[in-house]
């Protein structure tokens, strides 16, 4: 069970809209796409979500699976492209997934939000022929349950606030990274290095932690965002006012004219 992902070479048509949230428009619920040919994904503003405005970059992905958010696997990003895009164009890879069953593949697209956080929003399902893979017997088996074509729902967890957010996760940057959960994950202000080097010898900031070896494919990890706390050092830098040192005119002159040949 699960879900993967076709590599896209993206191309991008910069326009503005104006509304709430996003909705892919194309391909459209229940198409059928070609295998190995281009593959056209557009979108539009609609329904509820943060406007157009209020993000910044894209990443697109053509996968195929299930709409339980929670059976993911590793997704290889397909194109990452800068704020207004509303259309992407890539070529599709035919020897990653298979023809059956009807309508397993779906675009998704993370759009990462202005002040924060991510916006996911995803197409209705399709159909693609002449693929010349097979999906796993775990995810034939998945698909068979899913019914219609509407693809997983929107997951919007960008921030709304930032001043206010960044108040009232000022105790969430405290808690061990690693026992974070959700979407969005805090990590502690960046260290500044000190001006002069007083260690005589080296020593781990932190304790080690155990690794454990993965002997099967692991699950594509929940989280979508981490966000530093902002850093409160600050650096006043000042104009240089000394003067050049002159060319030199001893011995030092005759033996760089050497090289004037």
């Amino acid at each position: 069970m699960g879900r993967f992902l076709a590599p896209l070479a993206v191309l991008t048509a910069l326009t503005t809209l104006a509304s709430a949230g996003l909705q892919i428009t194309k391909p459209e619920a229940g198409a059928t796409l070609t295998g190995g040919d281009a593959i056209s994904i557009e979108w539009k503003e609609a329904g509820n979500g943060p406007n157009m405005d209020d993000l910044t970059t894209y990443q697109v992905f053509l996968c195929a699976g299930t709409n339980d958010a929670s059976d993911n696997y590793d997704l290889q990003v397909s194109g990452n492209f800068a704020k207004g895009g509303s259309k992407a164009e890539g070529k599709t890879v035919k020897t990653i997934g298979g023809d059956t069953p009807k309508n397993a593949y779906y675009v998704k697209i993370i759009a990462t939000g202005a002040k924060g956080g991510t916006y996911t929003f995803f197409s209705d399902r399709f159909s693609m022929n002449g693929m010349t893979a097979e999906f796993s017997p775990a995810l034939v088996t998945a698909l068979k349950k899913v019914s219609g074509t509407a693809g997983p729902a929107d997951v919007d967890t960008t921030v709304k606030d930032a001043a206010a957010v960044a108040d009232v996760a000022d105790e969430e940057y405290e808690v061990e990274y690693t026992m974070q959960t959700g979407a969005t994950r805090y990590a502690p202000m960046q260290p500044i290095p000190p001006t002069k080097i007083t260690a005589k010898t080296a020593k781990p900031q932190y304790p080690t932690s155990s690794v454990k070896i993965a002997t099967t494919k692991l699950p594509t990890p929940s989280q979508q965002t981490t966000i530093t706390q902002s850093q409160t050092h600050k650096v006043s830098s000042i104009e240089n006012t000394v003067a050049a040192a002159p060319m030199p005119s001893d011995d030092m002159a005759k033996f760089l004219r050497r090289w004037q040949d």
